[in-house]
């Protein structure tokens, strides 16, 4: 008998269910002895079980270990899907359109947020200069008792 390998594009994806079992069995060794938990975990993270189910090896290659789960949580899971069109070109404009006005009304706040902060900073300005002057100059020597 031929055992043929298993090409990778028919490999099991993980699905919601299965990722549900292995988080609850993490879980459980955690509260049985921290060990088992922590042996769990490793195994999960080692094997990718827990992996997005559209990300690809290959993407993330060059972040390895907490680089590479922060890089992941950072983008988000499935993060390139999120530029992919949807099929419906009419929400696909309407989307593009709607992070462009997003992405300009957000420029557009940071402006109005630099103009807050430098007003203030020149209110603090002229109120430190307007005090500064108004103190009496202490290069003079105080005034000399009377006796």
């Amino acid at each position: 008998m031929i055992l043929a390998a298993k090409p990778e594009s028919l490999e099991a994806k993980p699905n919601g269910a299965d990722k549900a079992v292995w988080i609850g069995l993490v879980i459980l060794g955690f509260m049985i002895w921290w060990p088992f938990g922590l042996a769990a975990l490793a195994y999960l993270y080692g094997s990718g079980k827990m992996k997005c189910c559209h990300s690809e090896r290959s993407e993330h290659s060059r972040h390895h270990g907490f680089r590479g789960f922060f890089h992941t949580m950072g983008k988000g899971c499935c993060a390139p899907r999120r530029s992919e069109s949807t099929g419906n070109s009419a929400f696909d404009d309407y989307r593009k359109e709607t992070l462009r006005r997003l992405e300009e009304d957000q420029r557009e706040f940071m402006e109005f947020l630099e103009r807050l902060r430098r007003a203030r900073d020149r209110s603090e300005f002229d109120q430190f200069m307007e005090e500064r002057n108004r103190r009496p100059d202490s290069s003079e020597p105080p005034a000399a008792n009377g006796s």
